[in-house]
C-alpha cells in the first residue's frame, strides 16, 4: 500500500491502461513510449494493462522507485453501459507473480441489475484473493459514459459507499468537487484517489483541479490524458507543477 500511496506526498499515478476499454487513443499509440517519456519525471507510478506490465518488466526493474497498478478487468463497451458486460482479464495471483503493487477494477454502476450482480461476485472473488496475497485493490465506482452532471456525481458518490462495503482498499473516483472529495475521505476512512478523466480545458485548469483535490485530502491523483495528450513541453511542465503540489503538504495525508 505504501508503495502505491507514499506517506510523504500525494501519489501521482499516470494511467496508460486505456486500451483495455478505449481501444487506440491519440497520444497513447505506443504506451511503452509514454512510460519511458514520463518515467523520468517526478511521478510515483503508472496504472497499466497486464500486457504493458509484461513488456516493460526490465524498465521497472531498473527503476524500483516507480510503483505499478495493474488493471485486471475491462468492460465492453464503455459507451453502452446499459447493455455492456464486464469481465476479469487476469487474476490477483497473476498480478502478484508479475510483481505489481496494486490491482485495479472498474465498478460501472449504471448497468443492468444482472451485470451489477455479476460485478459484485467478481469483486468479492478479487477482494478475497487480495487479502490472501496481501495486495491492495483499487476500485473505481463510475457511471460509465455518462455526462458529468450533478446527478451523475451524486450517483458515483453513492457507488463509492458500495465499493467501501464490498471491501475496496482504495477508492478511485472522478473528481466530485472539493466538498465531495472531503466528504468521501471523512466518511469512508479509505484512501481516495481522484481520476483526471478526458482532456479538458488548458494546463492551468488541470493544475487547479489537482490543487483542490490535494487540499481536500485525496491521497492520489490519477492523471493521464490531461498530460500525455498535450505537447511534450507543456506536458512535462504540468507534471512539474503537479509534483510540487503533491509535496506541498496542503492536503493532510490520511492514515493507511
Amino acid at each position: 500500500m505504501t508503495r502505491t500511496l507514499p506517506q510523504d506526498r500525494v501519489a501521482i499515478i499516470m494511467p496508460v491502461d486505456h486500451g483495455l476499454i478505449f481501444d487506440r487513443l491519440p497520444g497513447l499509440e505506443n504506451p511503452a513510449t509514454v512510460v519511458e517519456e514520463f518515467g523520468k519525471d517526478d511521478i510515483t507510478g503508472f496504472m497499466m494493462s497486464p500486457g504493458l506490465v509484461m513488456r516493460t518488466e526490465q524498465y521497472f526493474a531498473q527503476r524500483p522507485h516507480l510503483s505499478r497498478v495493474m488493471a485486471i478487468d475491462a468492460f465492453y463497451h464503455y459507451t453502452e453501459a446499459e447493455v455492456g458486460v464486464g469481465a476479469l482479464q487476469h487474476s490477483v495471483e497473476d498480478a502478484v507473480r508479475l510483481g505489481v503493487d496494486c490491482v485495479k477494477m472498474l465498478m460501472p454502476w449504471n448497468t443492468t441489475k444482472a451485470e451489477q450482480a455479476a460485478l459484485v461476485t467478481r469483486i468479492g472473488t478479487v477482494v478475497a484473493a487480495c487479502e490472501r496475497w496481501q495486495i491492495p485493490l483499487m476500485l473505481e465506482p463510475v457511471m460509465l459514459g455518462a455526462p458529468r452532471t450533478a446527478e451523475v456525481v451524486a450517483a458515483e458518490e453513492k457507488a463509492a459507499r458500495i465499493a467501501f462495503d464490498l471491501g475496496a482498499h482504495i477508492i478511485k473516483i472522478a473528481f466530485p468537487g472539493a466538498d465531495g472529495t472531503r466528504r468521501l475521505v471523512e466518511e469512508l476512512g479509505l484512501p481516495v484517489v481522484i481520476a483526471g478523466g478526458p482532456r479538458t480545458g488548458d494546463a492551468a485548469d488541470t493544475v487547479e483541479a489537482v490543487r483542490q483535490t490535494v487540499a481536500a485530502g485525496a491521497r492520489g491523483i490519477i492523471v493521464g490524458r490531461n498530460v500525455w495528450q498535450r505537447d511534450l513541453s507543456e506536458a512535462h511542465a504540468i507534471v512539474d507543477q503537479l509534483a510540487a503540489l503533491s509535496r506541498s503538504g496542503s492536503g493532510a495525508l490520511q492514515a493507511v
